[in-house]
């Protein structure tokens, strides 16, 4: 009897298998930093991807403030902001930005070509993003953060605006970096 107990116990804490919705193609980016960041380089590391732009004046500061609290709230996850205005992103003002944000190691901040960084959100992570808008709104992207496994799996998207969602990914990442959600 005790031994049913314990094993109905057991599998109530386990975390339900995370579903693979897609992989993180090879990718070639320039760190803040100024170093280069490839898909590789992550290999090995739960991580975080979210997309936004150092001057808007949107979503982006929400964004980026749900993702210093999750840099103190997930030990041994990687964070990485991607820049959608790659133009006006330079390493030196995702510098400034980071510094802004109270980004520590393990948050990184990245740029490269437009083309490289539009091909990568909408055929590697399936995100949304447009940057052919009218003056006043000119970027359009998405406000999803994606959870990606240390083999460059996408194993969830989160909407970083939604508090019950990003409380999910917490449970999510958690689960996966410490081995339960394979």
């Amino acid at each position: 009897m005790l031994t049913a107990v314990l094993l109905v116990s057991a599998a109530g804490c386990r975390h339900e298998s995370l579903p693979v919705l897609g992989t993180v193609p090879s990718f070639a980016l320039t760190e803040r930093g100024g170093d280069a960041l490839r898909a590789q380089d992550l290999a090995g590391h739960v991580w975080i991807a979210d997309f936004v732009f150092t001057h808007c004046p949107d979503v982006c500061p929400a964004l980026t403030g749900r993702f210093a609290r999750l840099q103190r709230e997930l030990d041994g996850v990687r964070l990485v902001s991607f820049s959608v205005d790659p133009t006006r992103d330079t390493p030196e003002v995702l510098r400034e930005y980071a510094t802004r944000a109270g980004a520590r190691p393990g948050w990184l901040f990245v740029t490269g070509p437009r083309d490289a960084v539009a091909a990568l959100l909408r055929d590697g992570f399936h995100v949304a993003f447009a940057d052919d808008g009218p003056p006043s709104a000119p970027i359009t992207h998405s406000d999803r953060f994606v959870l990606v496994d240390g083999e460059l799996r996408i194993r969830g998207y989160y909407h970083g605006s939604d508090e019950a969602d990003v409380a999910r990914l917490v449970r999510d990442t958690t689960a996966l970096r410490d081995g339960g959600a394979s």
